[in-house]
């Protein structure tokens, strides 16, 4: 039996630590997102896609890198994504507030891995909940933007141990849906589902992450927002996960995070 839904991965933002003056150096936001398809309607991504470069007259066979788009082009694509069959969930890590960071810089991409532990923890109650009988075996395809420098036959092996110590590191992955060893990555021109991954991450990191000048852009949240994964009507913590502070902390010290307020 074929897997129930399918999953793609992608990030924005980075992992470094150097934070400068004016918003300079090392990203203050680290963030995942994932994008969920049934498997049934797999095939969305790739009629979405084409839609959305013939809207902004891009080749057919283009790939789409959100970051290299201009505002006026980004928001018809997130707008396209919002009115889609489609889930997202997303990890939104804010660096400065994490206590031990010599933690995630003693070894390479350690942070990127926990946020996959959480992210992927999400997902799977996602898919666990909107499983339909008959629809598949409860499993899905998990598939990430090929991150060149990171081995992904590691991160196959820290999810597989997250498995086998599931109940010790109270990880909450629903196992019966995430199966690690069919965890895979490719590049991202190569599929259109990555492309959309990369515009929810970049999208949902703009209205974060602030610019230089103080600023940040909400408007991609707030065309994303009906896709955003809610459980019994709350998106915070479930479709929206911030860490390592809870979101009512952040926002104490980070007032533009009112934008996320709706959403709770």
């Amino acid at each position: 039996m074929t897997a129930s839904f399918t999953v793609y991965i992608d990030e924005s933002g980075d992992e470094g630590f150097v934070f400068h003056p004016n918003e300079r150096g090392s990203s203050r936001w680290l963030v995942l997102s994932a994008v969920v398809f049934r498997k049934s309607n797999d095939l969305h991504a790739v009629h979405l896609m084409r839609e959305v470069r013939a809207k902004l007259g891009k080749e057919p066979k283009k790939a789409l890198h959100f970051r290299g788009l201009r505002h006026e082009q980004r928001v018809p694509y997130v707008r396209a994504i919002g009115e889609a069959q489609v889930r997202t969930v997303s990890v939104l890590i804010y660096k400065p507030s994490i206590k031990e960071p010599e933690r995630f810089q003693s070894e390479s991409f350690r942070l990127y891995r926990y946020a996959t532990r959480l992210l992927l923890e999400r997902v799977s109650w996602l898919c666990r909940d909107q499983r339909k009988d008959g629809d598949g075996d409860g499993t899905a395809e998990i598939t990430f933007s090929n991150r060149s420098a990171m081995s992904y036959d590691e991160l196959r092996h820290y999810l597989g141990h997250l498995r086998e110590t599931a109940e010790a590191k109270d990880v909450r992955v629903d196992w019966n849906v995430v199966r690690p060893e069919r965890v895979k990555a490719v590049n991202h021109d190569q599929l259109a589902g990555l492309q959309i991954a990369d515009a929810v991450a970049s999208g949902i990191y703009f209205a974060v992450n602030l610019s230089q000048y103080g600023e940040v852009e909400d408007r991609y949240l707030h065309l994303l927002a009906p896709t955003i994964y809610r459980h019994k009507k709350t998106a915070l913590g479930y479709g929206l996960k911030f860490w390592p502070e809870d979101f009512e902390t952040l926002t104490g010290t980070l007032p533009h995070l009112t934008a996320f307020q709706i959403y709770k």
